[in-house]
Parts: structure tokens; C-alpha cells; sequence
């Protein structure tokens, strides 16, 4: 009997070009805008992978700015997912 492969994918595949990279980041903000359950997470790997790919291989820095600039957003959006956002926490403070 051969075994099967699973039919499901994974809700995160990582990257593998800048292009690649700011669509998954972006994907993951829509999924955690729609609520979907785990996209927390999802978003918090996006990023981590993100900051990973452009830390291993030297890019430009039209996407370091990118990243620098929607980190900030995407932290806020999980915290207030979450419901842990304080005030003395605050990345903008």
C-alpha cells in the first residue's frame, strides 16, 4: 500500500524572492483583517522570514525601508488581535 500525501498545504510557505516576501507578509495582514483563526501567527512567521531573508542576502534598501515601515503596522495589527495592546507598549510612543 503506498502512502499518501497529504492534501492539505501549509497557511505559510517560505519565500523565496523580495517579491515573494512582501506578498506573503501582505497575504497574512488579509487573512488576520478577516479574522481567520491562527493568522497571529502566520503574520508573526511572514515577518520573521522577512527580516531573515533580507539579513541573509544583501538587497536593496527599497525593501529594508518596506520592512521598516510595515513592521510597526503588522506588530499593532497583532497586538490588537490579540488584545494585548498597552499603552506603555506602544511602538509609535
Amino acid at each position: 500500500m503506498a502512502l499518501r500525501k497529504s492534501a492539505a498545504k501549509p497557511a505559510v510557505v517560505a519565500p523565496r524572492h523580495s517579491g515573494q516576501m512582501v506578498d506573503e507578509v501582505y497575504r497574512q495582514m488579509f487573512r488576520l483583517e478577516d479574522r481567520r483563526p491562527g493568522a497571529e501567527m502566520a503574520l508573526a512567521l511572514a515577518l520573521l522570514r522577512a527580516w531573515q531573508t533580507t539579513s541573509a542576502t544583501p538587497k536593496t534598501r527599497n525593501e529594508l525601508a518596506w520592512l521598516k515601515r510595515v513592521c510597526p503596522i503588522c506588530v499593532s495589527m497583532i497586538e490588537d488581535s490579540l488584545g494585548t495592546q498597552h499603552k506603555a507598549h506602544r511602538l509609535d510612543a
